[in-house]
């Protein structure tokens, strides 16, 4: 939860606000620990009716509300999850860590976020460990980690969930992006295309190195070697990430002797911009060229894109529970892997292959 901290009207001269009952005011009045009322008030089985009606009774008399400090007080949890993320501002991750906050600030807890940016912030961030008694629990958002990293995470001895980044005994959140690829390239194969050409991000972004970059290129070689189309894989890499990078890497396919008929996109704002550079050159899509992406982008629909969809939010949601069933002892061991579904959004931007005279 974002907080912001108002600062209200001083009371007037002489006079004094009342103040707050505390947690420790109605163990006292109770006659119990403070964890005692902590447990009492949370349902605890551990705790028998009678302490249970005494500490309400106490709680009632003093108007008490038990608040997330409070309650992180007696049990020794901070009632905040840390989700670190690569870069903060992009589509993707922006709505993983809606997904995640949303079921997180139901159940009651904080959200704090770690946001990396680089491989050098991200190397930082793991030799201070900032998460150490600030956190209960950890979500990271697709990071490839080095083993160095992935023991610091571990010796936090705190529940983890990661999403898209598969990592030995923890459990995971994602999509099949090998799948995923598979389906775009086979939807142009069935359509007649064979010159599909795949435009892909940025190679180790920022040094990141993202495991679904790798995984979709193999889901492309593997959708062409299948159809026997081994001699026509052709990757060309962006140079920028985003809408940019995809527009002038389809600018440099316009600079070869000949075009191919499809261009399938590693994500979805490439092949956005792949569409705007074809248009602005009055090149008709699909007419002329077909294009694809992966990820169904809240703009695929603008541009009538035809693009293989993923749950984002709901890839957040779901990690988000399962680091809550991590929490709760009563909860049994949680899954090590969740694969959410993706689905093929037939807009637009495909069609037949291009037939050129003669």
């Amino acid at each position: 939860m974002v907080a912001v901290n108002a600062h209200p009207d001083p009371p007037p001269a002489g006079v004094r606000r009342p103040r707050r009952a505390s947690i420790l005011d109605v163990a006292a009045l109770a006659g119990v620990s403070a964890s005692t009322v902590s447990r009492s008030l949370r349902g605890h089985s551990s705790i028998s009716a009678a302490t249970r009606q005494r500490v309400l009774e106490a709680a009632r008399e003093l108007s008490y509300s038990a608040s997330p400090q409070a309650s992180g007080l007696a049990s020794g949890r901070t009632r905040t999850i840390g989700i670190v993320v690569p870069f903060v501002t992009r589509w993707f991750f922006v709505n993983v860590v809606a997904g995640a906050y949303e079921v997180l600030h139901e159940a009651g807890y904080d959200v704090l976020l770690y946001h990396l940016g680089t491989a050098q912030s991200r190397d930082r961030f793991f030799e201070r460990m900032p998460l150490t008694r600030r956190v209960d629990a950890v979500l990271a958002l697709p990071l490839p980690l080095t083993d160095e990293h992935t023991l610091a995470l571990r010796a936090l001895d705190m529940p983890l969930v990661t999403v898209g980044a598969v990592l030995p005994g923890v459990p995971c959140v994602r999509i099949d992006d090998v799948a995923a690829m598979r389906t775009a390239v086979h939807h142009l194969l069935h359509q007649g295309h064979e010159q599909i050409v795949m435009i892909t991000g940025v190679e180790d972004e920022q040094g990141f190195g993202f495991a679904s970059s790798h995984r979709r290129r193999t889901g492309y070689r593997q959708a062409m070697a299948d159809a026997g189309l081994s001699r026509h894989v052709d990757l060309v890499s962006a140079d920028a990430y985003g809408i940019e990078g995809g527009a002038a890497a389809m600018a440099t396919l316009m600079d070869r002797p000949t075009l191919p008929t499809a261009v399938v996109a590693e994500y979805d704002e490439l092949a956005i911009g792949a569409v705007r550079t074809l248009r602005r050159a009055s090149i008709a899509v699909p007419g002329r060229l077909s294009v694809v992406g992966l990820d169904d982008h809240e703009m695929a629909s603008v541009v009538d894109l035809t693009s293989v969809a993923q749950p984002v939010q709901e890839q957040g949601s779901v990690a988000a529970r399962l680091l809550l069933d991590c929490l709760d002892e009563s909860k049994g061991a949680a899954p090590t892997e969740v694969v959410l579904p993706t689905r093929l959004v037939v807009r637009g931007s495909t069609g037949t292959p291009f037939a050129r005279p003669g």
